[in-house]
C-alpha cells in the first residue's frame, strides 16, 4: 500500500495517538509537573512499541528521563538516530487561548494545542514514518529513537547522558524535526541554528518595600535602575553596546549574502502576520540575515513592585528581568555569559545591588549541504513537495544539536515542517493537519533515499 493510502486509512488512529501525547502537560519549566513528565515518557514508550521497535528503555538522567528505543535490523546497514523532545513550553497566559492548551482541537484544518508543532507533532511524525516503512518491508537501516524531556529548558542533562551512552547512541545519521520551513509551498532545510545564553537579573534597593511618598527621592528605585541598565544594552541602530560582544562573530561571505538575498521574502505579509507596522533590527542587515546569521540581545521578561488591580504607592525592594542572547558561530555561550554579566555589574550604580544568574546556554550549529544525508533529505522534500528545498539558517536554538556533533561526531540533519504561523511558544500554537501527514510522507521518502 502506498504511503498516502496507508495514512488515510489510519488517519483517525494516528491523530488520536498524537492527541494522547498532547493531552499530557509535560512542561519542563514547572517543577510541579514531574508526574506529567513521567506520564509522557511512559506514553512514548507505549506508542513506540506499538510502532514496531524491538525495545524501549526509559533511562534516568540528572533531570528528566530520556526515552530510548531501537530497531536493529542488520549490523551491515547504516544506523539512523532520531531525536525529539516530549517536554513543552508553559502555556501561559491561558486567557489568550481560544481552546484549552492541553485539549487538542482541530479547527480550520489545524491542530490547536501546546506541543502540536513543538515538538510532539513533529517528533510523532517519525514514529508513524517508522511504522509505515517497517510494515511495508522497506526498512533498510537500523533505527534508534532518543526522545528527551528537557529541550525547552536547554537540555541541561543531555550532554552528560550522551557522553556516558556514546556506544548506545552510535549512529551514522542523526535526523531531527524541530525546525520550520519558509512556507507551506516553499520547503526548506535548516542548515544553521543560533546559539543561546540566558540570564536572570535581580536588582535590590532597600531591604523591604517602602512608602513611595515617605522614601521616594531618598532611596533608589530598583525598577528604575534596572530599566536604565537594560535600555543601555542596545542602541538606536539595534546593535548590542556591550564591549567585545561582536569580537568573534563570523561574518558571512559575499556569496552567502547573495544566496540569502535570493530567498523569497514578503515583508508585507511578514508584518501583517505579526500585526506590526514596521520591522526593526540591526542596521545594515536584512530581516533574514538578522534572524539567521546575526546575534541578538533581548529582554524576555521584567517584573517588580506592585502589579495588581488598582494602585499601591510602593517603592519596591527588588526588580527582576530575564535576558537572552542568540549567538552565531564562534560566539561561545559561556564566554558571552561572563561578558554580559561582567558588563552589567560594571555599569550598575552603587545605590543598588545587582545579582546575575546564568540559567543555561547552547552553541550554534552549521550543517554542510553536500553530505549524503543532506542530499537524501533534499531528494525527499523534492518528491513530496514537488520543489527543491532551499538551505536556510534559522534563528532558533536547539542545544542538543551541537552536543550531538561534539559527542557523537555526526552532523544532524534538520528536517523541519513547522510554519511561522504555527505560533510555537505562544498562545494558540497549532500545526496544519495536512502538513503533519505530509511530514510523515517526506520522512518515509528519506528512509527510501538512505
Amino acid at each position: 500500500m502506498e504511503t498516502k493510502s496507508y495514512l488515510n486509512e489510519h488517519k483517525t488512529r494516528i491523530l488520536e495517538e498524537l492527541f494522547s501525547l498532547i493531552r499530557i502537560p509535560s512542561v519542563s519549566a514547572h517543577a510541579h509537573r514531574q508526574p506529567e513528565i513521567m506520564q509522557c515518557a511512559n506514553r512514548w514508550e507505549e506508542l513506540l512499541l506499538a510502532a514496531g521497535v524491538d525495545k524501549v528503555d526509559i533511562l534516568p538522567t540528572a533531570g528528566n528521563p530520556v526515552v530510548y528505543a531501537e530497531k536493529l535490523v542488520d549490523s551491515s546497514f547504516p544506523t539512523l538516530l532520531i531525536y525529539g523532545h516530549y517536554d513543552v513550553m508553559p502555556a501561559e497566559p491561558l486567557d489568550l487561548w481560544v481552546s484549552p492548551p492541553f485539549e487538542p482541537e482541530v479547527r480550520d484544518g489545524h491542530i490547536f494545542a501546546r506541543g502540536a508543532d513543538d515538538d510532539k507533532g513533529q517528533s510523532f511524525m517519525h514514529a508513524k514514518a517508522f511504522e509505515y516503512i517497517l510494515n511495508s518491508g522497506e526498512l533498510r537501516c537500523n533505527v534508534k529513537f532518543l526522545i528527551e524531556g528537557e529541550e525547552e529548558i536547554g537540555s541541561p542533562s543531555l550532554e552528560v547522558f550522551c557522553v556516558e551512552n556514546k556506544e548506545l547512541l552510535a549512529c551514522d545519521i542523526i535526523l531531527v524535526s524541530d525546525t520550520s520551513m519558509l512556507a507551506a509551498d516553499m520547503p526548506s532545510i535548516t542548515t544553521g541554528l543560533r546559539g543561546l545564553a540566558y540570564w536572570q537579573i535581580e536588582v535590590t534597593g532597600a531591604s523591604r518595600d517602602l512608602h513611595s511618598g515617605i522614601f521616594g527621592g531618598a532611596v533608589a528605585n530598583p525598577i528604575n535602575e534596572l530599566s536604565k541598565i537594560l535600555a543601555s544594552l542596545t542602541d538606536a541602530d539595534g546593535r548590542v553596546t556591550i564591549p567585545h560582544f561582536y569580537d568573534k562573530v563570523q561574518e558571512i561571505s559575499a556569496l552567502e549574502k547573495e544566496l540569502i538575498a535570493q530567498i523569497p521574502f514578503d515583508e508585507g505579509a511578514y508584518k501583517s502576520n505579526l500585526n506590526v507596522n514596521k520591522l526593526f533590527g540591526e542596521k545594515g542587515f536584512s530581516t533574514i540575515e538578522r534572524t539567521g546569521v546575526r546575534p541578538t540581545l533581548d529582554i524576555c521578561g521584567i517584573w517588580g513592585g506592585y502589579t495588581g488591580e488598582g494602585s499601591k504607592t510602593v517603592l519596591p525592594s527588588k526588580a527582576y528581568a530575564k535576558l537572552s542572547a542568540r549567538l552565531v558561530p564562534n560566539q561561545l555561550s559561556h564566554e558571552i555569559a561572563d561578558l554580559v554579566a561582567d558588563h552589567i555589574k560594571s555599569i550598575a550604580p552603587e545605590h543598588v545591588k545587582v545579582d546575575i544568574q546564568f540559567l543555561h546556554g547552547a552553541e550554534s550549529y552549521v550543517c554542510p549541504i553536500d553530505s549524503a544525508a543532506y542530499k537524501a533529505a533534499e531528494k525527499a522534500y523534492t518528491k513530496t513537495f514537488g520543489i527543491r528545498p532551499l538551505p536556510v539558517r534559522r534563528g532558533g536554538s536547539i542545544g542538543v544539536i551541537p552536543i550531538f556533533e561534539k559527542t557523537l561526531q555526526v552532523k544532524p540533519i534538520l528536517m523541519g515542517f513547522g510554519l511561522e504561523s504555527d505560533a510555537i511558544h505562544s498562545p494558540n500554537e497549532n500545526f496544519p493537519v495536512d502538513m503533519f501527514f505530509k511530514g510523515i510522507e517526506t520522512i518515509v521518502e528519506f528512509y527510501r533515499n538512505i
